[in-house]
């Protein structure tokens, strides 16, 4: 007996609402767009600048004890996460990212110094190999960095659908990346979430899990363009997205069980991440549906009948719905 979430046949209208689910979408991105430039991002460690401190001890890495002693510092932003040292494996090694003071490119000396006193009030045979500060013009070259990495995602994105499909598919696919990516961003500067390198990590896998989804439903859709000639597109679109809706749901569900897993059980660490993940893949699943399809029925298809029907589809077509 297998688990059906969704009905093996389903005829929802999912064009029914269209005119109110495409202009809340474009509504939120605005809103996205106006709360990033009015808040702006909750920066992280990565792109603020500050300085690295890595610790070993021979007492097991307690986050909330090390967070807890060095509280009465006021040092701001401070990331501690307990780090595998493959090297030494019998030391416990946690390393220690201290947000950099105003009007200062790293934190001084004396609160070095500081750190290590309280620290060491925890086990006094702590040491710390290694100090490391990140600068602004290092930070400001990690921003840049990370702006280029998901344009360039989103650029090849729309040259691979375009080979792959009509330039009709490219456009409403990368409508759809850019939707769930302004989202995310709108989201994060709503909430001041921290906004690190490990966020970056999410939106580009975020850009991956969207582009599976719309391609699978582009698929069928070719699939069926070719199937049904005389069907209007609407009706095709609505029929493509039906066949593939119990796998989409499946998919989506249980990857969202394990990133709700990870959220809760996880720690603040990968919180972030994680959080980042779940909203992409529900934004993602949404506009696959409501985005992305809306597009490709406001631009249009040309059909072409020149290739037989026994020669379409591609490795998505013949999922098991």
């Amino acid at each position: 007996m297998r688990l059906k979430l969704v009905p093996t046949i389903t005829n929802v209208d999912f064009f029914r609402f269209n005119k109110f689910t495409f202009g809340a979408s474009i509504l939120a991105m605005i809103a996205s767009v106006v709360i990033f430039f009015m808040v702006g991002l909750n920066y992280g460690i990565d792109f603020r600048g500050g300085t690295t401190i890595r610790t070993d001890s021979q007492v097991t890495v307690d986050v909330a004890k090390y967070r807890e002693a060095l509280e009465p510092l006021n040092l701001g932003d401070i990331s501690i996460t307990q780090v595998t040292d493959l090297a030494k494996p019998d030391q416990n090694v946690a390393q220690i990212r201290i947000q950099a003071q105003e009007g200062d490119e790293a934190i001084s000396n004396e609160i070095i110094i500081a750190v290590k006193a309280a620290l060491n009030g925890l086990d006094s045979t702590m040491t710390f190999p290694q100090v490391e500060s990140v600068g602004p013009k290092v930070s400001g070259e990690l921003i840049q960095t990370a702006v280029i990495a998901v344009l360039l995602a989103i650029a090849a994105v729309l040259f691979y659908i375009w080979l792959r499909f009509e330039w009709q598919f490219s456009v409403g696919a990368v409508a759809a990346l850019v939707h769930d990516i302004t989202l995310t961003i709108g989201v994060f500067s709503l909430l001041q979430i921290k906004f690190d390198l490990a966020i970056i990590a999410a939106l580009l896998t975020i850009v991956g899990y969207s582009l599976n989804d719309t391609v699978v439903v582009f698929d069928r859709v070719r699939e069926n363009l070719r199937k049904y000639k005389k069907k209007a597109l609407k009706e095709v679109l609505n029929l493509s997205i039906n066949e593939t809706l119990s796998r989409t749901v499946m998919t989506s569900v249980t990857t969202l069980i394990a990133l709700i897993s990870l959220f809760i059980l996880g720690g603040d660490v990968i919180r972030g991440f994680v959080f980042a993940m779940i909203w992409g893949v529900i934004v993602g699943t949404y506009s696959s549906v409501f985005v992305a399809s809306a597009i490709l029925l406001k631009l249009d298809v040309t059909r072409d009948w020149s290739k037989k029907d026994a020669e379409t589809g591609g490795q998505y077509a013949n999922i098991d719905a």
